[in-house]
């Protein structure tokens, strides 16, 4: 299905994710960042060349092309290549059935992605497989299944590609001990592979042949598209390249648009004019020369990658040391769509500060061809070209044709180095190129170059310290000298931009350490007579981290042989949407078509984190074309406050701002362009006050806090005390979290004509909430706003209150203008304006005996809050009432405070409280555990509840499954054989170390009063004996619309093909509760549950007169005797109940237990981890769909890694947010997965009073992933013992490389110049 699309009025402007979306209807491809780092937005351009009669296929992000410079090219979207109308393609049904959707939002990107791989390589190898997906974000599934689905298609399917010791994974099972037999009936296969379509690269899409004629036959002639603002010239030659840049000199040249476009978008970069060569040979050469390879500037840097691949086969190892370190990075630069768009010149030209290329080909005396019309010249990549010295650079009329990369030569060596928060697709806090040259075998330094980026506003080249080594020998009096020269000329103030200045200046050094091991390397190598060896331990500072290909096993239960064929309850259903999620059909609300009349709105925010406002000036953006209003506080007098939980928080602020994104007003346009540019234009006048709190520590300081706090008391902790043989105190710090939903805030207010009626569809968790806030605000009842939910691109608690205040907003905006009014949030502004996980800082003093049983505990918990209180005090709550996790505290007292500060106000995350209170309880034991000088899983172990006992709350707890699954986990885990050899490998590397940890996990799950656990149903039987079901859960992504029409299918005993789920809407079922707290399916199925036996008991009279009956006959004999076929069913909640005064209750209807082994290994000389291998156990009950509940444990503990490990929020002292998008926030991706992760569920073994006795598993998942915190702060102990710093262990959260690399303190630590505090202003807080 391909069509020709001709404009000839495209705005120079326009990119092509919303050319796709908006004018071409063609929804699947998502926006997920508009700044191509989620990679959702992936689709394959395909470009043939009309000289060497080939046609190239490459993945891109459409939100960065412009539409421009896409003519004569084939864009192929995921509708392109399949969809249920027609036929779907295997790769879409592969990731479908193996489970590999959740959400489905990033799932048309990853489809895209792999496809894309697959046409250029129809068996690609696993790491040609990891690599298409590294520029590709997802925050539900934790990547896995899509691995999984992925490897049907390689050479190997099934295997991981890497022989340890000789043998096959597949031979050795989990271990290296053989994993269950074939018949063993606790391993439920999730899926047939036998039925998969299979992949026929014969017949997938040719590149249409018009295009090619087109190419061919067509007259090349500049092509010029003008716009409002701005003009588009594509010279097709470079005689017209070179006469246009003549013409228009501050013209920047666009090749593909990552590094131009990110500017325009999000730094308010203007270019009246725009030049963007295509298809000039001129720009594409390659030309292996005497002196060295020249590189065409137009190259992708995918082509470049594949060109230096290539070299490195074809030449001498001697003459290819720089391509071989130019490919090093090319392996890690951004993700696959971005090295295939963006150009070489273009990288080298744009000059970024962390650039991952110009350190390297700074040092490695390349030359960089220029031309004009005057016409050819050549200069120097170095220093001075890289600091943009005129006389070094280009002139405004010259272009870069061409770069010359010098063969290296013998005894020259050249090392590439970079640390990023991430390892894939993650800018360099620092990266470096450096380069030696002996001139012979004597080991005397002729040649030196150094160059480091991340460290200034460029590339910085220690020239003058690599000037003072010269004629020196390669040896460690030099190693010390050039650390010492290199620190004093690449100097960093305490305020430098990006902050972690002490950690970028001991990289500066980490670097030069590991530069000097590899060349002694190669120097042994080459001359080990004269050359001495490295010390053993020392080479491990060499070899990357441990990288096995991915490996995973499920085991789970089997289907009770008593249950009926037929009943799908237990069976791994695949999401009801999966297919639809992977072929794009899956609608979401930003994909729903526009309403005639549709305006749109966005809104303006506080830039300052305390002020009083002065004065708004709304004149000029009302001035601009296509402005319809601004809405302000003013417009909503007496409605523009809500209550929630007896307090009452404002819906727009035009007197004192208290954060930064603070709603002010809101500007409604005709376009969502028109809209944002007139929000610019929006002027606000502010008045600071102070303080400005930011903060725990500030708003201890301060005395701000929300309320009185909580306390919660358990036993006679002053007693306790008095028994204990040794008391500890200590604290932990952990920061916040954003929801990184893939699907931004996103709303579409319809007013009706008549009554007043307001139709409100929106990505929400609270739908009955959204309504109240809505039918408030527009002053009418309820029942005349109507609030629709089909499905959700994620959610994770991010989409409650603060949605129901933007949509509330929205539908004001509709009402007043009887217009359909859409607001869908960019993920910047998503980021500033929503809050999230609450950042934490506990304290705790723990009285113990010798052998680590705790007998008294006492903590403060401080909680930032934000601006407001939101479901703070709910999330305060949860967490002390799960702080004991799985250990039995027989004297315990917590006492817990919100604090208010002037932050976005933080707000429910999945985990609710219990990953901050958890992490701070398992820190203290790992601390207790150092101090008795026991391993921290005895110290666990010993103090775990082991009988039927009380939890805090003095609610009863029986332990049997926890203990198990703990047993388990060190069983299926070799804990014992694996933790010998972890010590092994620790003992013989000095710069590599591996950790191995164990946690237990208790999650009780309940809402802690009976009216919160509410919920409704309804089901109608039509006459054909097909069934519609609607019910009050909201399907994010966890499955729970399957998982309902797997209860509706067992109760009626029909096939699920005959029972449909429309959505969730406040129309079909009122007054629903938030969907969240795990117990979504459970509240939901019961009372669906309800609904099925009401209608069975009237028709029993029917089917017992007609037992071989359909449903058809039975509905239609119904209908004849006038019994209704409609039925609304109801659950009114778990009895529960929690008294704060007296500290007592029984908030829980049931516990989640589970056990999960981590071992990571981290390189102490960067701070970079890898995680080698997970084990997990869970106790869930009987599982409804095991495939869904697989999904939910791994996706949430690969989130929770997430939280303890890369996800870092930066803030400004002002309180600016810093980390607004995927450039800067590092949500795990497909490099973080470890390399081998098995789940085993226990069999069920108690019946509950749950939904066919199952567990809601959402959010306890989450927790699991402070195992992996765990395991890198072991082997940062094992660093720490070996260079005999014996002292406590202060680690935070999230450990990012800058906290791994600063606490493995060594004699580059101890060399870098520190800064005195106060001394200077930091680039960030620690909020």
């Amino acid at each position: 299905m391909s069509r020709i699309v001709t404009d000839k009025n495209v705005d120079p402007e326009t990119m092509l994710l919303p050319y796709l979306r908006k004018k071409l209807r063609l929804t699947g491809t998502k926006y997920g960042c508009g700044g191509g780092g989620c990679g959702a937005c992936t689709v394959m351009i395909s470009r043939y060349n009309p000289i060497t009669k080939t046609t190239r296929h490459y993945p891109a992000n459409a939100c960065l092309i412009p539409v421009c410079s896409l003519y004569g090219a084939a864009v192929t979207t995921v509708e392109g290549i399949g969809s249920t109308k027609t036929r779907i393609h295997p790769v879409q049904e592969r990731i479908a059935k193996f489970h590999g959707t959740q959400c489905g939002f990033c799932s048309p990107g990853m489809v895209m992605s792999i496809y894309t791989l697959l046409r250029n390589h129809p068996e690609p190898s696993l790491d040609q497989l990891t690599d298409a997906l590294g520029g590709n974000l997802c925050r539900c599934t934790g990547y896995r299944p899509i691995i999984d689905a992925c490897k049907t298609f390689c050479k190997t399917s099934g295997c991981c590609q890497s022989k340890e010791n000789g043998v096959c994974c597949l031979n050795q099972g989990i271990n290296g001990f053989p994993e269950c037999e074939e018949g063993d009936e606790t391993n439920l296969k999730l899926f047939s592979e036998e039925e998969f379509l299979p992949l026929d690269p014969t017949q997938e899409l040719i590149f249409p042949p018009e295009l090619m004629i087109m190419a061919e036959k067509q007259p090349q002639k500049t092509r010029v598209f003008g716009g409002d603002r701005m003009t588009w010239i594509s010279p097709v030659t470079l005689k017209e390249l070179l006469e246009a840049k003549v013409k228009y000199p501050q013209a920047p040249i666009l090749m593909g648009n990552t590094s131009v476009g990110p500017a325009v978008k999000f730094k308010g970069v203007f270019h009246p004019v725009i030049i963007s060569p295509d298809r000039i040979e001129e720009l594409s050469v390659v030309n292996y020369a005497d002196n060295g390879l020249t590189l065409g500037a137009g190259l992708s840097l995918a082509q470049v990658k594949d060109i230096l691949a290539d070299a490195i086969l074809k030449l001498p190892e001697e003459k290819t040391q720089m391509y071989r370190a130019l490919l090093k990075h090319l392996g890690t630069l951004a993700g696959c769509q971005i090295r295939n768009m963006a150009s070489l010149g273009g990288h080298i030209v744009s000059r970024h500060l962390d650039s991952d290329l110009n350190p390297l080909l700074a040092v490695g005396n390349c030359t960089l061809n220029l031309l004009s019309k005057e016409g050819e010249r050549q200069i120097p990549l170095n220093e001075q070209f890289l600091k943009k010295c005129s006389s070094a650079d280009l002139k405004p009329e010259e272009i870069l044709i061409s770069v010359n990369i010098p063969y290296s030569r013998k005894w020259e060596f050249v090392s590439a180095f970079r640390q990023a928060q991430r390892q894939q697709n993650a800018l360099a806090i620092v990266n470096s190129g450096m380069r030696v040259f002996f001139g012979e075998g004597d080991g005397i330094i002729r040649e030196l170059s150094i160059s480091y980026g991340g460290v200034g506003p460029t590339t910085i080249c220690a020239k003058n310290s690599c000037q003072k080594l010269i004629g020196r020998p390669w040896n460690e009096e030099m190693l010390d000298a050039a650390c010492r020269l290199v620190l004093q000329e690449v100097s960093l103030p305490g305020s430098a931009p990006g902050g972690k200045v002490e950690f970028k200046r001991t990289l500066i050094i980490s670097f030069l350490f590991k530069f000097y091991l590899d060349v002694s390397q190669i120097l042994k190598r080459m001359d080990p007579v004269h050359y001495p060896s490295l010390a053993d331990k020392y080479e491990s500072a060499l070899e990357d981290l441990h990288s096995r290909h991915h490996g995973s096993t499920f085991t789970c239960q089997g289907v009770d042989p008593k249950q009926l064929s037929p009943d799908p309850i237990g069976q791994p259903i695949m999401h009801l949407s999966g297919i639809k999620h992977a072929t794009g059909e899956a609608i979401y609300l930003d994909d729903m078509p526009e309403v005639h009349g549709e305006l749109f709105l966005t809104f303006v925010t506080s830039s300052r984190a305390r002020a009083k406002i002065v004065s708004i000036d709304l004149s000029e953006a009302l001035s601009l074309p296509g402005v319809v209003d601004i809405v302000t506080e003013e417009h909503l007098h007496g409605v523009n406050s809500f209550c929630f939980i007896n307090k009452t928080e404002k819906i727009l602020e035009s007197n004192e701002v208290s954060c930064v994104g603070q709603l002010v007003c809101a500007v409604i346009a005709d376009s969502e362009i028109q809209a944002k540019r007139a929000a610019k234009q929006v002027k606000i006048v502010y008045q600071d006050l102070e303080p400005v709190i930011l903060t725990i520590e500030d708003a201890v300081q301060h005395n701000s806090f929300f309320e009185e706090g909580r306390k919660l008391e358990y036993g006679n902790v002053d007693e306790g005390f008095k028994l204990a043989d040794q008391i500890l105190e200590g604290e932990i710090h952990m920061g916040g979290q954003e929801h990184f939903y893939m699907e931004t805030q996103s709303m579409l207010a319809v007013p009706r004509v008549e009554d007043q009626e307001m139709d409100i569809y929106v990505s929400t968790q609270g739908p009955t909430f959204t309504q109240d806030l809505v039918a408030s605000v527009l002053k009418v009842p309820a029942n005349k706003v109507m609030c629709h939910v089909k499905r959700m691109g994620g959610s994770f608690g991010g989409k409650t209150l603060k949605t129901g205040i933007l949509a509330a907003i929205t539908a004001f905006a509709a009402n007043k203008h009887g217009r359909a009014v859409r607001c869908i949030l960019e993920r910047g502004e998503d980021m500033l304006i929503t809050g999230g996980r609450h950042p934490y800082f506990g304290k705790y003093k723990a009285g113990f005996m010798n052998d680590g049983r705790i007998v008294a505990l006492e903590m403060e918990h401080y909680s930032n809050g934000g601006n407001t209180l939101d479901e703070s005090l709910l999330v305060l709550e949860t967490g002390i009432l799960k702080l004991d996790n799985a250990y039995k505290i027989p004297n315990l007292r917590c006492r817990a405070w919100v604090c208010r500060t002037n932050l976005p106000s933080n707000t429910a995350f999945r985990g609710f409280g219990f990953p901050q209170s958890g992490l701070i309880t398992e820190y203290c034991i790992t601390e207790i555990a150092a101090k008795c000088g026991l391993s921290p899983e005895k110290v666990r172990k010993i103090n775990m509840y082991k009988e039927i006992d009380q939890i805090p709350c003095k609610q009863e707890i029986n332990p049997k499954n926890l203990i198990q699954c703990w047993e388990e986990c060190m069983a299926m885990s070799s804990y014992s054989l694996r933790k010998a050899a972890v010590e092994k490998f620790n003992s013989e590397n000095y710069w590599k170390k591996k950790g191995l940890a164990v946690v237990p996990v208790k999650y009780p799950v309940g809402l802690g009063l009976r009216v919160l656990g509410q919920a409704a149903a309804l089901v109608h039987i039509y006459l054909d004996g097909s069934v519609l079901v609607t019910h009050g859960g909201i399907e994010m992504g966890q499955g729970v619309h399957t998982k309902m029409i797997q209860v509706v299918s067992r109760e009626l005993k029909m096939p699920l093909s005959s029972v449909h789920l429309r959505g969730t809407s406040t129309e079909t079922v009122p007054n629903t509760n938030f969907s969240g707290g795990s117990l979504t399916a459970d509240l939901n199925g019961l009372a669906i549950k309800d609904a099925c036996q009401t209608l069975l008991k009237r028709l029993e009279p029917i089917i017992s007169k007609n037992p071989q009956g359909t449903w058809k006959d039975w509905a239609q004999a119904a209908f004849d005797e006038s019994i209704p076929l409609s039925a609304t069913g109801y659950f009114r909640g778990y009895e529960a109940d929690m008294n704060w005064e007296t500290g007592e209750g029984h908030p829980f209807e049931y516990f989640v237990f589970g056990a999960v082994c981590s071992e990571v290994e981290i390189d102490c000389l960067t701070g970079a981890h890898k995680n080698i291998r997970t084990d997990i156990v869970m106790d869930i009950g009987f599982s409804i769909n095991p495939a869904l509940d697989r999904g939910q444990i791994e996706g949430a503990f690969i989130q929770g890694m997430g939280l303890y490990t890369t996800e870092e929020l930066n803030y400004s002292p002002q309180g600016v947010l810093y980390t607004r998008g995927p450039d800067q926030y590092k949500i795990p991706s497909i490099c973080d997965v470890p390399a081998e992760l098995y789940i085993s569920l226990l069999p069920p073994s108690e019946n509950a009073n749950t939904l066919y006795s199952s567990k809601g598993l959402g959010e306890s998942g989450m927790f699991l992933g402070c195992s992996v915190f765990f395991a890198i702060y072991d082997a940062v102990n094992a660093a720490r013992q070996e260079r005999h710093l014996f002292g406590p262990l202060k680690l935070n959260s999230p450990l990012t490389p800058e906290k791994i690399r600063m606490a493995c303190e060594d004699q580059f630590t101890k060399m870098i110049p520190r800064d005195k505090p106060g001394s200077y202003v930091p680039w960030n807080v620690r909020i």
